[in-house]
């Protein structure tokens, strides 16, 4: 009986005990378990559906307004596919008119938001599509030789606006000579270039405020596998130069704006 019992005894001394380190192991990873899925669910979505813009700056107004917050939905134009340069076919193709949101090309130093951000993602217009022909003359954009709707927000003086920009000479490369919309701008400015032809594959994206837009006038026709969708309505909105310092987010609140479609 006594032997029985150190026996037992002796048993139970050589079993393992639970150590903090072993809890503390298992905690982490039955709370990965947990957390992955909805990870997995949460990047799939933003990746493949929808995804959640903000607006910095006035290149869009009136349609869109400094301080609106966005849903982009994805799968209309096709969703990108992370980590390389192709797309999954959408249910719509681009067409002129829409609003879209796409990576910029390469742009020039002079015209980055921020240095290093060589291509940043921007919403704007679509003016022209393949095949079109663009043409500014003093502020107003004819397409196909029909005049385009002129929503500025703000308009620069004309000693400004037609002051010729070299960051514009590209133009050159896809205008178009003895046509019936007249001889090209030799030095292109805000107000008056083109004839220009929209190149096979690429659209040419204007912000509706375009005396206040950097576009395709600056660094050119998008490419169709640039494009990463198309915003949907406005969740939230507030004017950053209302309200209280610190938290316009509370205090000027656009309630008018939130649930706005955009077209």
């Amino acid at each position: 009986m006594g032997n029985s019992r150190r026996n037992r005894a002796a048993l139970a001394a050589t079993r393992p005990k639970s150590t903090p380190r072993r809890t503390l192991v298992a905690g982490s990873r039955a709370l990965i378990m947990s957390v992955l899925p909805a990870l997995a669910i949460f990047l799939g979505t933003r990746e493949l559906l929808a995804e959640a813009y903000r607006i910095p700056s006035g290149s869009m107004e009136p349609t869109l307004l400094v301080g609106d917050w966005l849903f982009v939905n994805k799968l209309r134009f096709g969703p990108h596919i992370p980590f390389t340069s192709h797309s999954l076919p959408g249910y719509a193709s681009p067409t002129r008119g829409d609003v879209a949101v796409f990576i910029s090309p390469p742009q020039d130093p002079s015209i980055r938001i921020t240095p290093d951000d060589v291509a940043p993602t921007l919403v704007k217009r679509i003016v022209g599509v393949a095949g079109d022909t663009l043409v500014m003359r003093h502020g107003q954009l004819t397409v196909n030789g029909i005049a385009a709707p002129s929503p500025n927000a703000f308009v620069l003086p004309d000693s400004f606006a037609d002051e010729p920009q070299s960051i514009f000479v590209w133009q050159h490369r896809i205008e178009i000579r003895g046509s019936r919309f007249g001889p090209p701008i030799e030095a292109p400015s805000l107000h008056e270039w083109g004839p220009i032809v929209v190149p096979s594959g690429t659209f040419f994206m204007m912000g509706d405020n375009r005396d206040n837009s950097v576009d395709s006038r600056y660094y050119g026709p998008v490419p169709r596998a640039n494009f990463r969708g198309t915003p949907m309505f406005v969740y939230y909105s507030y004017d950053p130069e209302r309200g209280h310092d610190y938290i316009r987010a509370l205090t000027a609140i656009r309630w008018s704006r939130i649930g706005h479609w955009i077209r």
